[in-house]
């Protein structure tokens, strides 16, 4: 037999998505409406942007592919997600005017993180959090722009939440244990991910997910799905296994960089169109609604 090892999360991530299918409930079923609530605010739909960091100008244009994507969420009506940067690029995505979600890294200098959660707050974030599956890398702890990361203990991240005003979410969560743990802490949010692959052979995002979902279930906490998210029947799926909202990723990239503002927009909304033509084939008018009851999934071979 000529077997290859597949190591890559990625490709399992994908496959495990795609093994998963979806019936239809037509008779009674009405056109569905994607807009859903988050944190006491209205949102046109569950798609949300994904945390990108060090995104460079396209094309010549003259907003960076970070403000641009901002700039689109705040006229799609999403929630926007950005990543590692300094705050004076915070404050050009801030003046966007988008509600956007802070993501900070895991800095060995610690005076770094609580400043970059101050600052976000001062100019208007929506939320701050950080995140936590950046925190190794190959030689020990990562290494990131020249940016040495650190440990992160339940202390720690407890002490972030309570320094803050806003909804505090931690990113790169992908088992029960830390689940519980944000949880314990104080998190408004975990975002379940794998960070593209970071560590070898990691579980599927979505895989995970019912297990999480059902752990959390007696708290407030809100779940969003990321990784390999590029359609909208994917969203549908991440809904329908227990997440709140789910964000495209690598999947935006080339409309953003091609197309800029409008680009982004043409493509997230495709997602939210489709999103709903899947709702309304299974019966299920708002995003509250969807369960997992619809879903099967094929024998899941690697």
């Amino acid at each position: 037999m000529d077997y290859t090892r597949l190591s890559d999360p990625n490709i399992i991530t994908g496959r495990y998505m795609d093994s998963l299918l979806i019936e239809e409930r037509l008779i009674g079923s009405v056109a569905a409406e994607t807009e859903t609530e988050l944190f006491g605010e209205r949102f046109s739909s569950p798609v949300m942007t994904p945390a990108f960091s060090h995104l460079p100008k396209y094309a010549g244009r003259e907003l960076t592919g970070l403000e641009e994507y901002s700039a689109a969420a705040k006229e799609l009506g999403i929630l926007n997600f950005c990543g590692m940067m300094e705050n004076d690029m915070f404050e050009r995505i801030a003046a966007s005017g988008a509600k956007t979600v802070r993501i900070v890294k895991p800095y060995a200098d610690n005076g770094k993180v609580r400043d970059q959660l101050r600052f976000a707050e001062e100019a208007g974030a929506f939320g701050v959090g950080m995140d936590i599956d950046h925190i190794f890398g190959a030689e020990g702890y990562d290494v990131c722009v020249g940016e040495l990361m650190a440990a992160q203990t339940q202390d720690m991240l407890a002490s972030y939440v309570q320094s803050t005003r806003l909804p505090f979410f931690v990113k790169g969560v992908l088992s029960v244990r830390d689940a519980v743990k944000c949880a314990e802490i104080g998190a408004k949010a975990i975002i379940v991910s794998h960070h593209h692959g970071r560590m070898p052979y990691a579980v599927p995002p979505m895989m995970i997910l019912p297990d999480i979902k059902k752990a959390l279930a007696d708290t407030d906490v809100k779940i969003i799905v990321d990784c390999g998210i590029a359609t909208g029947s994917d969203v549908f799926k991440a809904l329908a296994l227990g997440a709140d909202a789910a964000a495209v990723g690598r999947s935006m990239l080339p409309s953003l960089e091609q197309g800029g503002v409008q680009g982004v927009k043409d493509f997230i909304s495709g997602v939210a169109k489709e999103l709903a033509y899947v709702m309304s084939f299974t019966g299920f008018k708002t995003v509250s609604e969807i369960d997992s009851s619809v879903l099967h999934r094929t024998e899941f071979d690697l």
